[in-house]
């Protein structure tokens, strides 16, 4: 079976032009030297709040999770689909990575469905159906690094905004039949921390019970919830391994050697 990683990038480091480009010099580097396969998933959320800032287009966000009216679509869809995309796909083919760039639109790589909910209307936010595996591994076979905007789409022609942090585990677990999946969170923290503040508060190994005990109290900043909530699921269905930690050590992150590992027990 093939080794694949999947990384999703996000936080400061997309908004930080030297870490962006130091963290995929890195990853291209990786790619060429290794056997493994790689799928980077990326957010922005922090660029797009700035736009819709400057635009004049309130935001509004609960437990992390952005609310996306109309206008905010517009704003995230040009965003993350567009400039960040594209950025990030130039500097790998500058570092020798043939480098491709998605949305969850094309190639019907994902589809998904206007999120439900009994008292909150998130929007046009998509909770996913179905990821287009047979593409994925047939684009995979064809290029050294898929790229892909956390867009998708209801099959109607309806764009729908999508956690990242969703569609990289999505992602991830629909391809452990095939593939020995490692699934990375990476962003500008150390790991998963105890107090947001301590940088030297990092969590090493981070499990279930311990999870939903720290929770329960709080203790976890409120933006982290769904990067955990997806990385036990990933874990539940098959991930071989999920780390979270410092994208400036992806090569460390990569071999467990630090950040947080999500183990089930």
């Amino acid at each position: 079976m093939q080794e694949l990683i999947v990384i999703k990038i996000g936080g400061n480091i997309i908004d930080d032009d030297p870490a962006l480009q130091s963290f995929l010099i890195t990853l291209a580097q990786l790619q060429q030297n290794g056997k493994q396969k790689f799928i980077l998933i990326h957010g922005g959320g922090k660029l797009a709040t700035k736009m819709a800032t400057a635009m004049g287009v309130e935001q509004q966000m609960i437990d992390g999770r952005r609310i996306t009216d109309a206008e905010t679509l517009k704003i995230v869809t040009m965003v993350y689909a567009g400039f960040i995309n594209k950025n990030i796909v130039a500097q790998l083919q500058a570092n020798g990575s043939n480098a491709i760039g998605f949305t969850g639109a094309d190639g019907n790589l994902i589809q998904a469905h206007k999120r439900e909910h009994p008292t909150i209307d998130y929007g046009f936010v998509g909770d996913i159906d179905t990821v287009n595996n047979e593409a994925i591994e047939n684009l995979l076979t064809q290029f050294d690094i898929l790229v892909i905007a956390p867009i998708t789409h209801n099959g109607k022609g309806q764009l729908l905004n999508t956690n990242a942090d969703t569609i990289a585990q999505t992602i991830a677990t629909s391809l452990v039949n095939n593939n020995i999946v490692t699934l990375i969170y990476s962003f500008e923290k150390e790991g998963v921390l105890l107090d947001i503040n301590k940088e030297d508060s990092v969590i090493p190994v981070l499990n279930k019970s311990y999870y939903t005990t720290i929770k329960s109290q709080g203790a976890i900043f409120a933006g982290m919830l769904p990067k955990l909530d997806n990385a036990f699921n990933a874990i539940d269905k098959g991930v071989k391994q999920v780390i979270i930690g410092k994208a400036e050590k992806l090569s460390q992150l990569i071999t467990g050697e630090v950040g947080t590992s999500i183990v089930y027990e």
